[in-house]
């Protein structure tokens, strides 16, 4: 994938580092608080909970080159993915609003609660963010067998899509509807939003490969095969020996490489309606 040398988003936080930083990121506010809820007979254990959940991490760790370079790549990609929407957005005489991308070690504080480094990349639609710890990218190469830069690229992006779906409302009526549904119907809709990112990944690899000509040869099989490896089915083989189809929510390893390329081939937004009945193939 062709991307060094090409600008870096500033649409990003950079939480990285191994220190803890809990007293002094709280405030004094909070450690005031915190001692008045002690001597009225608090448990001091959630004073402490609490300064953990809302206090940033302070940076103490250095960063190896290897890892600088992953984090330039990210913001590169991002970059990539703010030209294509914003070209996108421009044709409909819209306005893209870009997501923030957070990237973190090992835990971070997220609008949609504590995130780490288990948690693999998200996107939460209450801080309109996306999180990565990257060392996924490292997991993502070793453990799930899906090397490749445009591999990475193609995560970052699905990400993104789930931003896009933020702004369009899609995510909104499909959150509406949990309480309505079963947790079987539900993980039928997650299913079908996710399988939709994974469309819109493809729409922006379309987009970006015409915009700043990308690709190289063996990209589109790198990403296809990163779908193919973070499937449901095969996660769940690999996991527990069998497959319980009512528990996906993500969509299949066929499923995940079927609308990505049919995204890529299309690059149209609006022909990856996932929703519709029997459209996720």
């Amino acid at each position: 994938m062709r991307w060094m040398g090409n600008r870096e988003s500033n649409n990003v936080e950079d939480r990285r580092g191994g220190g803890s930083g809990l007293i002094a990121g709280g405030g004094i506010g909070t450690i005031i608080i915190g001692l008045l809820y002690i001597l009225l007979g608090g448990d001091p254990a959630v004073v402490v909970n609490q300064v953990i959940q809302q206090t940033p991490q302070v940076s103490t760790k250095t960063t190896s080159a290897e890892e600088e370079k992953l984090a330039s790549f990210t913001k590169v990609v991002l970059a990539y993915t703010e030209d294509v929407w914003d070209s996108i957005y421009n044709e409909r005489g819209e306005i893209y609003e870009a997501p923030k991308l957070v990237l973190f070690t090992q835990q971070t504080q997220s609008g949609c609660g504590f995130a780490s480094d288990a948690s693999g990349p998200f996107y939460c639609p209450a801080d309109k963010k996306v999180y990565i710890d990257l060392s996924f990218f490292k997991e993502l190469s070793e453990r799930f067998n899906a090397p490749g830069e445009f591999a990475m690229a193609y995560v970052i992006a699905h990400e993104v899509g789930h931003h896009i779906q933020q702004l369009n409302g899609t995510a909104a009526a499909v959150q509406q509807m949990k309480s309505k549904l079963s947790e079987k119907e539900y993980n039928q809709l997650s299913v079908k939003l996710e399988l939709q990112a994974d469309f819109l990944a493809g729409v922006w690899a379309h987009h970006a490969n015409r915009l700043r000509n990308i690709l190289e040869q063996g990209d589109i099989e790198a990403a296809l095969n990163a779908a193919n490896a973070i499937g449901d089915d095969r996660l769940q083989q690999q996991q527990q020996g069998y497959i319980v189809p009512d528990a996906f929510t993500h969509g299949t390893s066929k499923q995940r490489m079927y609308w990505f390329k049919k995204g890529f081939e299309t690059g149209d937004p609006f022909k990856g309606n996932t929703f519709a009945q029997n459209q996720a193939e």
